[in-house]
């Protein structure tokens, strides 16, 4: 058995036992990937130098849970699910010699060029916007002289 799917049949039968604990069981499993280590990682010695590479950790997470007593049977049923996502990527090298101890950033292209990539097209779509609107106007000016 892989460990996704031990994870999820342990999910669901904590779910039909109590949702509570389920709440508890996710938020302990996501909070142990935004830990220490997958920030700073294990430290490089080269002679005489340490470098320390770190890196910027997102998470997202939701869940939920429901329940119904049912007065009829006598029962209780509930259930619970949840999801989430960490993303971690490379900031910085903190890097510590006998000279002192510096921080050289990561340059990350990728981020670089889709942040010009969305500022080109939302500068297009607004330029397109006022052009679309002057000629607008320019329209309500002329009726406006031809009423005169």
């Amino acid at each position: 058995m892989s460990d996704k799917s031990e994870l999820v049949s342990t999910e669901t039968a904590v779910a039909k036992e109590n949702p509570t604990k389920l709440v508890h069981h996710t938020l302990e499993s996501f909070l142990s990937t935004a830990s220490s280590e997958a920030v700073y990682h294990e430290p490089i010695k080269h002679g005489n130098t340490l470098i320390i590479p770190a890196a910027e950790v997102v998470s997202f997470l939701g869940f939920g849970v429901g329940g119904d007593e049912s007065s009829e049977k006598e029962t209780e049923s509930g259930g619970g699910g949840g999801g989430g996502s960490v993303y971690s990527r490379p900031v910085a090298v903190i890097i510590s010699a006998p000279e002192g101890v510096r921080i050289e950033p990561v340059f990350d292209l990728t981020k670089i060029a889709l942040a010009g990539m969305t500022t080109g097209l939302l500068m297009f779509g607004m330029i397109g916007r006022f052009w679309s609107l002057s000629k607008k106007i320019q329209g309500i000016q002329d009726d406006f002289l031809k009423i005169r």
